[in-house]
Parts: C-alpha cells; sequence; structure tokens
C-alpha cells in the first residue's frame, strides 16, 4: 500500500505553519494513542502514521526534501518501525514530552515545566433560609499566591535565575539502558529547568508565599447540603509560570428547629391538642414564605400527613417549588390537676360503653390479640 500524504495525514495544508502542524499532532496523538484504544490495531497503526509524519515535518530540513523529492527523500530518516524513530521506547517518550506534558503538569520539550497549581476545598455553612433564598457570602482562605517581591521567579530582586546544567533547561532528562529510553524529572531542578543561586528573601525561592485571601461568593438560590460552587483560579498559585488551581466552596446547610429538607420538599411536625384532633379545627403552620392556616378535620389521627402544594422551596436545578408535608402529632395531656382527671376518667369511661365506635383501631387491635393468643393455644 502506497504511503499517505504526510500532509493529508495529519490533516493540513503544505502551507501549515509549525504551530498548526503541532496542534493537528497533539489532537490525532491523543485520539489514537495506544493507551485509548487497547487492542485496537488501526489506531495503532494511524497512530504511527501521524507520529512518522510528525517526526519529518517538524524537521526544518527534513519537511523541505520531503517538499522536493516526496517520500524519497525522506525514506532514510522517516521513521515508522520499531526503534528510535518509530514507534519504540524512545518513540513514547517524545510522545508523552511533546503531547502529554501539558496536561500531566509538565512543561513542553525544549522548555521547562511548568506547575498548575492545587485546588482547594472550602466548607461553607449556611442556614436553610440563605441556601433556599441565595445569598452573596465572603470567606476568607489561606493560600498560597505568587511572591510579590520576586514576581513568581524565586530569585532575589535584581537577579534572574540560571539554566540548569543538568538537563538544559528543559526540566527532565532522558536514561538510556539499552533498547529502552526513559525520561524523568531533572532531579537537579525538581523539573523547573532553572537554578536559583541567590533566593528571594521573602519567599526563599519558592516563588510563592502564604496568604489569606477574603473572596466574594454568589450562592445560587435553591443549593443544597452537599453541593459544590466553583471559582476558578482561586486555588493556589501555579510554580514557574503555571496557571493557579481553582477553589471548591462545598456547601453545608445547618440544621434547621422546623423543616426538614428532602430537594425541593419540606416536612414538618405540627402538634395538636387532643380535643382538636377529636373536634376538628384550624392550625397556623409556619412556612418560609410566612404562615399559612392548616385545616384539622374532625377525629384526626396522630401520625396523619399533610401535603401544602407549592410550599416547598426551589433548587439550583428546577426553578419549580416543592410541596410542604405536615404530620400531625396529638399531644397527651400532662400536669393534669385532680379535676381534669376526674373528666377525663368520666369521658373515657363513656367511651368504652359505646365499644368499637369512638376507638374502632383499638378494638381491632385487641381482635387480633386475642386470635393471636389463641392460635398458640
Amino acid at each position: 500500500m502506497a504511503k499517505r500524504d504526510y500532509y493529508e495525514v495529519l490533516g493540513v495544508s503544505k502551507t501549515a505553519s509549525a504551530d498548526e502542524m503541532k496542534k493537528a499532532y497533539r489532537r490525532l496523538a491523543m485520539k489514537y494513542h495506544p493507551d485509548r484504544n487497547k487492542d485496537d490495531a488501526d489506531s495503532e497503526q494511524k497512530f504511527k502514521e501521524a507520529k512518522e509524519a510528525w517526526e519529518v515535518l517538524s524537521d526544518a530540513e527534513k519537511r523541505a526534501a520531503y517538499d522536493r523529492f516526496g517520500h524519497a527523500g525522506v525514506n532514510a530518516s522517516a521513521g515508522g518501525g520499531p526503534g528510535p524513530g518509530g514507534f519504540g521506547a524512545e518513540g513514547f517518550g517524545d510522545i508523552f514530552g511533546d503531547v502529554f506534558g501539558d496536561i500531566f503538569g509538565g512543561g513542553r520539550r525544549g522548555g521547562s515545566q511548568v506547575f498548575r497549581g492545587a485546588d482547594l476545598a472550602y466548607e461553607l455553612r449556611l442556614d436553610l433560609e440563605k441556601a433556599v433564598s441565595g445569598d452573596n457570602v465572603t470567606i476568607d482562605v489561606s493560600t498560597q499566591v505568587t511572591c510579590d517581591t520576586c514576581g513568581g521567579s524565586g530569585a532575589k530582586k535584581g537577579t534572574q535565575p540560571t539554566t540548569c546544567t543538568t538537563c538544559g533547561g528543559v526540566g527532565q532528562v532522558r536514561m538510556q539502558q539499552g533498547f529502552f529510553s526513559i525520561q524523568q524529572t531533572c532531579p537537579t531542578c525538581k523539573g523547573t529547568g532553572k537554578i536559583i543561586t541567590d533566593p528571594c528573601e521573602t519567599c526563599h525561592g519558592a516563588g510563592r508565599v502564604r496568604k489569606t485571601k477574603t473572596l466574594s461568593v454568589k450562592v445560587p438560590a435553591g443549593v443544597d447540603d452537599g453541593d459544590r460552587i466553583r471559582l476558578t483560579g482561586e486555588g493556589e498559585a501555579g510554580r514557574n509560570g503555571g496557571p493557579a488551581g481553582d477553589l471548591y466552596v462545598e456547601i453545608r446547610v445547618n440544621p434547621h428547629k422546623l423543616f426538614d429538607r428532602d430537594g425541593a420538599d419540606l416536612a414538618c411536625e405540627v402538634p395538636v391538642s387532643f380535643a382538636t384532633a377529636t373536634l376538628g379545627g384550624e392550625v397556623e403552620l409556619p412556612t418560609l414564605d410566612g404562615h399559612v392556616s392548616l385545616k384539622i378535620p374532625a377525629g384526626t389521627q396522630s401520625g396523619k400527613t399533610f401535603r401544602l402544594r407549592g410550599k416547598g422551596v426551589v433548587t439550583v436545578r428546577d426553578p419549580r417549588k416543592g410541596d410542604l408535608f405536615a404530620r400531625v402529632l396529638v399531644e397527651t395531656p400532662v400536669n393534669l390537676t385532680a379535676e381534669q382527671k376526674s373528666q377525663l376518667e368520666k369521658f373515657d369511661k363513656s367511651l368504652r360503653a359505646g365499644g368499637d365506635k369512638h376507638n374502632p383501631r383499638a378494638g381491632g387491635w385487641l381482635d387480633s390479640v386475642k386470635r393471636f393468643f389463641e392460635n398458640i393455644g
């Protein structure tokens, strides 16, 4: 099978700049890399093909020879098979340096490594009312920021870091042992590519100092316990010119005295008197929007739950309000006077005289207990 044109392989024109070709190669390398396409022979072949095209077109002399003579002009130097120029150990090193170095925190080939700053987490506690309505909150975060004295270089003011002689400023060194070639972080400069001989007096050569930053956090209406708000670039400052990390604000909603929350719904308990539950009536019920009147039908049993539609809350994912579930708890009278006890005993006798008419559940329960013991006997 005839070899495809290298420009066609990378998907660029013959007048493409070096930067355009590099971007095209990175895109193909990431798409067809064997680690992302296990046991896919077609992807492996496309990966080799893209690498071979890149090795030729990224070299000015090889590209000129290819433009003039085609594949014949670079046949001796073009890769494609195992070994230093192809899909061998050194090839892997080149790929990780050229393509994936920036992703994993390293720099690019030919330049010192940069390191992205660490992400930070902050726990923000809110009352239920603030979580539901939203708020602007000011927080203080202790983090690493770029040193103002040296501008992040780590060198004393008026001086500059020098190029690391071990790696030549690349930040990485290549260890060769027979067929295998491994690229690793330079042990002398720790990947920065630079050596600081006269460190900054403020940061002592680190390029960063710890500082407490005051930030404003816009809390959207409807946040719930466990939700996170991302503040881009508000994490720790990067090293060696790297980008800053992010700050993740995790919401923690404080327990409420009246309400339990389940998404957009609220639940509460409503204590009512024995007389109200028996005769019926109305009780005033609190909601986050104000008070409402809840009608209690005569004969309401303890544990009965009433649903008030639209009296719940919104969430960040749905602006529609949920419901409020009110669970009735019939309160047993306490601290009765002698007269009250006497009246209650008379009232109880009158109820028992009516049989199951007044206490159907109790009568049914007693019958069940009786049958249970009869079956045991």
